[in-house]
């Protein structure tokens, strides 16, 4: 079998319907890069059954249905048609009735894609064994691409073997045998699950059998309830009949007394309706006792009312009584104020006027005093400053001494840090081995780090009266301080 025409349409960059004609010798296709020569190549590869969109350069398969352009709507179909020269008749049987064979791969945006051999619907696997049985497929390697023959190369055995089979042309062999093994695993699988069904099937048949038997047992039990129902039923019925007869004789006793007190109501109703033409006499003086209750009962409410008023009353006057009486003592004692308050304005009226006698000598003695104490105010303001710039003098001393203190603390440890060197090194040095020089070395700077360690504790002690000294200075300044806001305020 040979091909002998490509048409393409809607795939890829080929939107217009176009036909390639394989004729017999080499068939070669020249153009620029994008011009669409490997979008042939992939034709011929999917038209032949490629499933995988990553070798159509896609991601995925609706990527082959051309996508548009600026100027061109995209489509939503694409179709390969691939012809082959089947005149030698080696297409499989269901194919092999005519000398042509036209392949085709339709595929729909959204729908998948569908596969017909002459006309006729056919599977994928169907044309891909079509192909294989003609030493050739969608992956086969007679379509030689980039890097191809470095990857036959390096191919591992399986791959050599296939590449063996294809030129062997017994690659359609063994797609069959792949096909008959799936379907013996599938048979064995069908096997299996019928093996389960059927187990399954005979508990059903053991639960149905045992079911059955139960269902026996219910009809005849049923049978049993039945019959022994239809016996009670007989006895109920039979006794109903004994209780009808002596229904009908209580009936004709009932029906005997109803007479009698047919006569008796006849009675009663007779002396109903002579006690009728007395009622409304009655009825009246019923009515004449009612008016007279209701109205002494409406005096007697009228009474108490009165009577609640009258205490209410009296309370409220022995209430005005008691304020009155405590009105009159309030205004007593206000009297009493009022006098003692005349006389104490009389004695201030005769003060004031012997203080407006004595006014003027007053003012010159006041003036006096304001002027003196202004020049005591001025002396004690310019205390206050100088004890002021005392205070930060002794604070700043203070500051210098402290901080004095800390460095002489620091040295005292680094002079005991030094003693206890120069004492480790006495030591070394007396245990040494008879070196006079190098004891004698260490005695003088034991020496001098005694006299170093005696200076600095002089000096520490030396700071530490100053600083006491300093402190009471400040004490002295602070109180001193103290005493002239206090002068100031």
């Amino acid at each position: 079998m040979q091909f002998t025409r490509l048409r393409v349409s809607g795939f890829k960059s080929f939107v217009e319907p176009t036909e390639l004609v394989i004729d017999e010798g080499l068939t070669g296709i020249v153009g620029p890069n994008g011009c669409g020569k490997s979008n042939l190549v992939e034709a011929l590869r999917w038209a032949m059954g490629e499933t995988s969109a990553k070798q159509m350069r896609g991601g995925e398969m609706d990527d082959v249905i051309f996508a548009g352009t600026s100027d061109r709507p995209a489509r939503n179909l694409a179709e390969v048609i691939l012809t082959m020269d089947n005149s030698d008749r080696r297409a499989p049987a269901q194919f092999n009735d005519s000398d042509e064979l036209d392949i085709i791969r339709r595929i729909e945006r959204g729908s998948g894609s569908a596969y017909k051999v002459n006309g006729m619907e056919a599977r994928a696997r169907d044309v891909q064994t079509l192909f294989a049985d003609a030493s050739t497929g969608a992956r086969s390697t007679a379509m030689v691409s980039q890097g191809r023959i470095g990857a036959i190369i390096n191919a591992k055995p399986t791959q050599r073997r296939g590449l063996l089979e294809e030129a062997a042309g017994i690659t359609g062999l063994h797609a069959r045998r792949h096909e008959a093994e799936l379907r013996l695993r599938a048979a064995e699988t069908n096997l299996g699950r019928l093996e389960d069904i059927v187990g399954a099937l005979e508990e059903q048949h053991r639960l149905l059998k045992r079911q059955a038997r139960q269902a026996t047992r219910y009809r005849n039990l049923s049978d049993h309830i039945r019959r022994h129902e239809a016996i009670l039923l007989h006895l109920r019925w039979t006794s109903t009949q004994a209780g009808r007869a002596n229904a009908a004789e209580m009936l004709t006793e009932i029906g005997t007394l109803v007479a009698d007190l047919t006569q008796a109501v006849a009675a009663a109703t007779t002396a109903q309706a002579d006690a009728s033409t007395v009622l409304p006499d009655l009825r009246q003086k019923e009515a004449e006792a009612a008016a007279v209750l209701q109205r002494l009962m409406v005096a007697r409410d009228a009474l108490d009312a009165e009577e609640r008023r009258i205490e209410t009353l009296r309370a409220d006057i022995s209430t005005r009584i008691a304020q009155i009486d405590s009105d009159t003592e309030r205004e007593k004692n206000l009297g009493r104020d009022a006098t003692e308050a005349v006389e104490r304005l009389e004695t201030e009226t005769a003060e004031i006027r012997a203080a407006q006698t004595r006014e003027a000598d007053d003012l010159e003695t006041a003036r006096a005093r304001l002027a003196e104490t202004d020049a005591d105010v001025v002396v004690h303001e310019r205390a206050l400053a100088e004890l002021t710039r005392s205070v930060v003098a002794d604070e700043t001393r203070d500051a210098t001494l402290s901080r004095q203190i800390t460095e002489f603390g620091i040295r005292r440890e680094r002079l005991a840090e030094r003693r206890e060197t120069a004492a480790g090194q006495q030591r070394d040095a007396e245990q040494a081995a008879g070196d006079d020089g190098a004891l004698e070395a260490a005695r003088a700077a034991a020496e001098e780090a005694r006299e170093a360690l005696e200076d600095a504790r002089q000096r520490l002690q030396a700071a530490e009266a100053q600083t006491q000294g300093a402190r009471a200075a400040e004490n002295d300044a602070r109180e001193a301080h103290q005493t002239a806001d206090s002068a100031a305020a």
